[in-house]
This record gives structure tokens, sequence and C-alpha cells, in this order.
């Protein structure tokens, strides 16, 4: 299987929306932030390995925390996948903080902090307008 096949894009998919139905509702680790999402999925054509990406609403010490708490419970995480998904190989997790959406956030407030100054071009187009 190649790895940008739609056999691996739907597994992908798949891997990802039953991983994110088990860190919110199963595992009850108090290190785990409630605000946990996974971004992304990238599961190996071989389906030994996969990787995937976690984002953490918080801050650096509430981030490492889940991480931890996230990598303890790998053992669990991995009995629960290949529960709910029937695969040939249930694949090995390693957890990746993904800092993309808070880089996003950030980006984004810095851009409004930078353009509020500058009046709209609609307002210009309606004053030109009036005189």
């Amino acid at each position: 299987m190649r790895k940008n096949s739609i056999k691996n894009t739907r597994i992908n998919g798949e891997v990802l929306r039953e991983l994110s139905n088990i860190i919110r509702g199963e595992i009850k680790d108090p290190r785990i932030n409630p605000m946990t999402s996974v971004v992304t999925v990238e599961v190996a054509p071989d389906l030994k390995t996969c990787k995937a990406y976690i984002s953490v609403l918080g801050d650096e010490k509430s981030q490492k925390a889940t991480l931890a708490g996230l990598r303890s419970a790998e053992g669990y995480i991995r009995r629960q996948l290949a529960h709910s998904i029937n695969l040939r190989n249930t694949p090995e997790i390693t957890f990746v903080l993904d800092q993309s959406i808070e880089y996003g956030v950030r980006m984004s407030k810095m851009i409004d902090d930078v353009t509020k100054d500058i009046p709209d071009r609609m307002d210009e187009a309606e004053e030109e307008t009036e005189e």
C-alpha cells in the first residue's frame, strides 16, 4: 500500500476518529487536558506504526502533562483501537505535540493588532461618496 493511496487515507481518517473518541471519552487520567484534540494521524503503509499529532489548548505545563498522560496510556489506547478498528496489525502509536493551531491563533491576533489602526476600504469609499 502506498503512502498516499485511497486505502491509506481512509485508514488515517478512521484511526483519527476513533483515537479522538478514545481520548475524549474513555481515558480518565487527570493529567490529560479536556481541551485536547487530535489534529492529524499518519499511519505507516505497513500498519505497524502511527504518528498522532495532538493539539492542547493551554499553557506549556498543561501540554507537557497531557503528552505524559497520553504516553502512559499508550497501551490502553492501542487495545481500545484494536477493539474498535479491524486491522491486520494495530499500529504502535507515537504522540507528537502539534502547535499549529496555537501558532495560527497567535498570528491572527498579531494581524488584528497591526490592522486595527488602518481604516477599512469600505469606510473610505463611503466617505468619498458622501463628499
